[in-house]
């Protein structure tokens, strides 16, 4: 074979192979807070190619104050959404905004009570002898009602929170919310003692949280890009639990510069030591696991609360098409 030859050969092998090739597809995820440890899954994705690997190119779009991704999710502005507990997942079948669940990584909602030692308020139900139980409104709105639905809680202990933790430290008989992969750090930190620290989750508040959430047309018209995304994530959420998690928290920190090795370091030990993502069903369907049984002792504790009415439809806010298939089991450690 002549050198030209050669030369039109390669050319050609060449480019049937970059004709071959699949380009990435382009998929935005909007988060619903800061970039911090919480979120450190889809990071890890990121951070290690995984999301690549499965043929996306992912764009974490970080939440906050000022961000309104649930809403532009919803308006088809982002493709993917990072909810909270399903509350939100409930209330949207209820005003009939076409959004589903299609994973959950949280098998645990991270929000807990706090209360100082040796006070009196040393298990959850001494919590009810308080009269300045510290709520921001949407708690007030949600699991607090719940709280006096199930457990016997009061209106009249509620005090505003404003996310300010000082009122909390000086009145050595409140109760302040929090989340368990944060709050319990920064009391400590700024008081000087660790407070008692009561998970929601182990007291019957047993709803999904940090779930993905798309749009309804999404899941009918695309479902291998569903299916990839969430496959993808869940491999993520295993690798920053049980692997080399560094370059992921490098850039948690890039989008959020305020946050520090410190908390990311704890938050991720707390995830672990409470089973917030590894947990219950997750252990043997892999996480992002969610059952029809969770999900109907949920809404029914929502119903019993009066966040709803009964005869809500709720199952059209989860699907569990994309999940229960034990992807990522085998990188437990």
């Amino acid at each position: 074979m002549n050198l030209n030859a050669w030369i039109m050969g390669a050319l050609a092998a060449c480019w049937s192979g970059n004709a071959l090739a699949q380009p990435l597809t382009e998929v935005t995820f909007g988060t619903n807070w800061l970039a911090q440890g919480e979120h450190g899954g889809y990071y890890q994705a990121l951070a290690d190619g995984t999301y690549e690997k499965y043929g996306l190119k992912v764009t974490i779009v970080p939440g906050g104050p000022r961000a309104s991704n649930r809403m532009l999710m919803t308006v088809g502005k982002l493709d993917f959404y990072m909810g909270g507990s399903m509350i939100q997942a409930f209330s949207a079948v209820e005003k009939d905004i076409p959004t589903v669940v299609v994973a959950a990584h949280f098998q645990k909602e991270p929000q807990v009570l706090m209360s100082h030692p040796g006070q009196g308020l040393d298990t959850f139900a001494d919590l009810k002898t308080s009269n300045d139980i510290l709520l921001s409104k949407d708690a007030a709105a949600t699991f607090f009602q719940w709280m006096k639905a199930e457990h016997g809680f009061r209106d009249e202990q509620v005090k505003p929170y404003g996310f300010n933790p000082a009122p909390f430290i000086a009145n050595r008989r409140a109760v302040q919310q929090g989340y368990v992969t944060s709050e319990p750090l920064t009391i400590e930190k700024a008081a000087g003692f660790k407070p008692n620290v009561f998970l929601l989750a182990d007291h019957g508040f047993s709803t999904y949280s940090t779930t993905v959430e798309t749009r309804r047309e999404v899941v009918e018209k695309n479902p291998d890009l569903v299916q990839r995304f969430v496959d993808a994530s869940t491999i993520g959420w295993y690798t920053y639990l049980y692997g080399d998690n560094t370059k992921a928290r490098e850039l948690i920190k890039r989008d959020n510069p305020e946050m520090s090795d410190e908390l990311l370091v704890y938050s991720h030990a707390k995830m672990k030591e409470y089973g917030i993502v590894d947990s219950g069903d997750a252990q043997t369907l892999g996480i992002g696991a969610m059952t029809d049984a969770r999900m109907k002792d949920f809404f029914d504790k929502m119903v019993k609360a009066g966040l709803f009415k009964p005869d809500l439809d709720y199952r059209k806010a989860y699907t569990l098409q994309f999940v229960n298939k034990s992807v990522g089991l085998s990188l437990r450690k």
